[in-house]
Order: structure tokens, then C-alpha cells, then sequence
């Protein structure tokens, strides 16, 4: 496993020596030390992919596509040692690990088929004097930040539209899971990617890092998952140089059952749209709004379904719960729970954090929660699932939409246009309507309000990372 840096196509140590203390979360253990960038590393990286754009975006988009294809192979054929890599330094269960992989490695394939369709128009001026020529370039170096819940995908994601287009790439993995952005690197370079457009520099000065980043003549883009918090401060900084930005950030996403749904596939819903990947992800459940009818049978299925859970180190057989990524996640989510529980919620189920080694948390159901409890209205990021109980259609829509946040939505109804409806009103980029997953390659991710600008995945993520240019002839 390389441990370096990855600049120009070649290994190095950070210009200071500094190292990153990787950590299982399953464990608290550190278990391996890679190199510490620096801005000075940081400017490298962009030149670097400066140098290898200029040749990259002449290469003819079917072979660039054939590229991204071969990656995909690649990647899926190193499956099983990229899914061990995630449990290790992230500590989600080998099975989300395994999925989250394939899904990663979908983004290469998806976009190997993209590159050959950028589309552009030729028409004539309304008063026929000229023609209007319009095409698609590509941005230049982008500077790619990615969170450690998904320390594969939310790297393809950005990483495949990115080549697939023309363009050259920084990527800034977060501390917490910088093994597998360095691993990624080496396998696409393996599968063809000429040295020098993808680069990584892990770093523990993040701020500087991205300055100098920010600052480089020739970064044009940044694109960016995270908190919408961090985001904020970053769209900021993109101003000084009126970067494009792309900003996949926070959500708050309501879960709504009415009392005609199918219960016992809105249990199974809620569990993929609560749970999987240990509750870390920025689409998961966040408020269960339940109408009265069905409000006492549904916390008690879900509390049955949650019992069943297995917490534990993600290489464990069976389990389908792992670790929090540090301790200060686990402080989070408990004051969370025990400030919902002193304004009055039931604990249905769980409630408390799980005694160490590990940053553990009992799987947990909170009913009688009120939609203005703290609870309903932050992130939680860990296996809680509140309950809000509704009698009015309206008022309902009002709580959901009671956040700045609007990334992801799901609906549960046995009524296909009482559903439809609904999740039109629903102020989310994206609604699960009677499904508990909505994310795929091929489908626009991303939010309303403070939960992102622009989009990935889709036709319109390969876009994202062009720009338009309008040329007037005539002949």
C-alpha cells in the first residue's frame, strides 16, 4: 500500500515530512501513517495537472472513454481489497463496503458512456447574418474535496466527469480516510490514466491547503462534499477568484409514512434510508413524520427492526452496523438523544453509547419527538431515528420543509397520486417515493437551499465540469 503523496504521476513525501496517524474507528488503534501535504504541496499537485490537462483535453473523447471504461474494470476487479480498505480506516460493514465499491466504480462507466455526447448546437442568428456555434470545453484543474462516509464514491463521482470532459484534478481526501483516495489513484493510473491529471494530497492543514489551492493561477473549479457549514466558508473563498463550484453539502431529510402506506415496506424503506452504511451518510432519515393513525404500530416495527440490528467491527460476520468515524461523533449524537429525551420523547429503543474500544452507538428509536426539538433539525449522522408524529396533510409539509437543508425527501403511501403529490412539494433535489435509496450513476444527486449547489451523477453531471463557449461565423 503507497503511503505518499501523489504528484505528477509520482510518489513523494510532503515538502515538510509530516505524516497523518490513520485510525480504526472499530478500535481507536492507529494502524498506519501516510504523508502530510503542504500548500507548497498543494501548488505542485496544480501545476502538475495544469501540465497534464493541456495534452488530456486533445485526446479524442472515444479514447478517453475507453479510458474510463478500462478503470471501471479495474476497480471492480480489485473489489474485495478496495471494500477492506473502507472497513479498516472508515468502519462501515463489508457489505456497504462491497456496495459502496461497485457504486463507485459505476461512475467510470457511466461517464466512459458520457464522454462521447457532450453535445453542442449550430444554429442561425434570428436575423441570419451569422451562425451561432456553441461547444463545451473543459474547465481546466479542478480541486476536488471529499468527505471520509463514502472514501470511494464521493471521489469517483466527481473524479470520472471530470476525465470523462477534458479536465485535470487535485483531490484532498479528509484525514480520517486517505487510504483509499491513494489507492484509487494508483488503479486508475494502472488503468491508463496518464500521469499527472490525478493527484492526491491528503493534508492536516486544511485551511492553508485549500488557499494555496484556491489561489493557483490555473484551478478553475472546485468541487466539494461536506458539511453545508464548511461549504459556506468555501463558496466564500471560491468568490476571490469567481471559481465555478460545485457543493454537494448537508441534508435533513424527512421520512413521511401515511397511515395507508404498506408498513411493513416502510420498516424495510426506513432501515436502507437510516441505516445502511452505519447511519453516516448525508441522505439518510433524519425525521420520521408519521401520520397518528399508524404513528404507534410504525415505532414499534421500527423498533423491532432496529433491535435486530448488529453492532460491531464491520470484518464481524453479520453485522450491519459499524463504528461512528471518531469519538467527538458519538458525543454529537448523544447529546442529541438526551436533549430530545429531556423535552420529553420515549426512548422506544437504545439510547445510549456502547462502552468502548470503538466508537460505538446503540441503535436507537425516539418517539413523541416535536418538531421543534433540537433533534429535528440538525444532522444527525448516527443510527437515531426520531419520531414526529402528524394529523394534518399541510402542517406535515410545513415541519418537512422547516430547514434549510433540502437534499433528500422520502414518502411512503399507498396512494400513488396522494404521493406524487406530496413529493412535489417537498422542497428536496431528490425523493424517495415508496423507495429507502435513491442515489444511482445515472440520476442528478444533489440539494436545494443550503444542501448544494449544481449536480453529480446523470447527464448533467459531466456538464458540471465544462464550460459553454459561443462562437459567432458565418459562411
Amino acid at each position: 500500500m503507497k503511503t505518499q503523496l501523489f504528484i505528477g504521476g509520482e510518489w513523494r513525501d510532503g515538502a515538510d515530512g509530516g505524516v497523518i496517524e490513520v485510525a480504526d474507528p472499530a478500535t481507536g488503534e492507529h494502524f498506519e501513517e501516510i504523508a502530510a501535504g503542504t500548500p507548497a504541496d498543494a501548488r505542485a499537485a496544480c501545476d502538475a495537472a495544469h501540465d497534464a490537462q493541456l495534452a488530456w483535453a486533445n485526446v479524442a473523447p472515444r479514447a478517453r472513454s475507453e479510458i474510463l471504461r478500462r478503470c471501471w474494470e479495474v476497480l471492480m476487479g480489485h473489489q474485495t481489497e478496495l471494500a477492506h480498505l473502507i472497513v479498516r480506516e472508515h468502519g462501515k460493514p463489508l457489505a456497504d463496503a462491497n456496495g459502496e465499491i461497485a457504486y463507485a466504480a459505476e461512475f467510470f462507466r457511466w461517464n466512459a458512456e458520457e464522454a462521447v455526447r457532450i453535445r453542442g448546437t449550430l444554429a442561425h442568428a434570428p436575423s441570419g447574418a451569422n451562425r451561432i456555434v456553441v461547444h463545451h470545453p473543459p474547465v481546466g484543474v479542478v480541486v476536488m474535496i471529499t468527505p471520509w462516509n463514502f472514501p470511494a464514491a464521493m471521489i469517483t463521482r466527481k473524479l470520472a466527469p471530470a476525465l470523462a470532459a477534458g479536465n485535470g484534478v487535485v483531490i484532498k481526501p479528509p484525514k480520517e480516510t486517505p487510504l483509499t483516495a491513494l489507492r484509487i489513484a494508483d488503479l486508475v493510473t494502472e488503468a491508463g490514466v496518464p500521469g499527472g491529471l490525478v493527484n492526491v494530497v491528503p493534508t492536516q492543514d486544511s485551511a492553508s491547503w485549500f488557499d494555496a489551492a484556491v489561489d493557483h493561477p490555473h484551478v478553475r473549479m472546485v468541487s466539494f462534499t461536506g458539511s453545508t457549514e464548511v461549504g459556506r466558508v468555501l463558496l466564500r473563498r471560491c468568490a476571490d477568484r469567481v471559481l465555478k463550484t460545485v457543493m454537494e453539502l448537508g441534508g435533513n431529510a424527512p421520512f413521511i409514512v401515511f397511515d395507508d402506506a404498506d408498513l411493513d415496506a416502510a420498516v424495510e424503506g426506513a432501515m436502507v434510508a437510516k441505516m445502511r452504511h452505519s447511519a453516516e451518510t448525508c441522505t439518510a432519515a433524519n425525521r420520521f413524520l408519521v401520520q397518528a393513525g399508524v404513528a404507534d404500530e410504525f415505532a414499534q416495527r421500527l423498533a423491532a427492526a432496529m433491535r435486530d440490528v448488529k453492532v460491531g467491527n464491520g470484518f464481524d460476520e453479520g453485522v450491519t452496523c459499524g463504528p461512528l468515524i471518531n469519538p467527538g461523533a458519538v458525543d454529537d449524537v448523544d447529546g442529541l438523544v438526551q436533549g430530545a429525551v429531556e423535552a420529553g420523547a420515549s426512548v422506544e429503543l437504545g439510547g445510549r453509547r456502547i462502552d468502548g474500544p470503538g466508537n460505538f452507538y446503540e441503535p436507537t428509536v425516539l418517539a413523541g419527538v416535536g418538531a421543534d426539538s433540537p433533534i429535528a433539525h440538525a444532522e444527525i449522522f448516527g443510527p437515531v431515528a426520531p419520531i414526529i408524529t402528524f394529523d394534518d396533510v399541510d402542517r406535515m409539509v410545513e415541519i418537512a420543509n422547516d430547514t434549510e437543508m433540502g437534499l433528500t425527501g422520502y414518502v411512503y403511501t399507498g396512494d400513488l397520486a396522494k404521493g406524487l403529490a406530496v413529493s412535489e412539494r417537498i422542497q428536496a433535489g431528490m425523493i424517495g417515493l415508496n423507495r429507502g435509496a435513491v442515489s444511482d450513476p445515472a440520476a442528478p444527486f444533489g440539494g436545494m437551499k443550503q444542501s448544494g449547489l449544481g449536480r453529480e451523477g446523470s447527464t448533467e453531471g459531466i456538464y458540471e465540469f465544462c464550460e459553454t463557449q459561443y462562437i459567432a461565423t458565418a459562411w
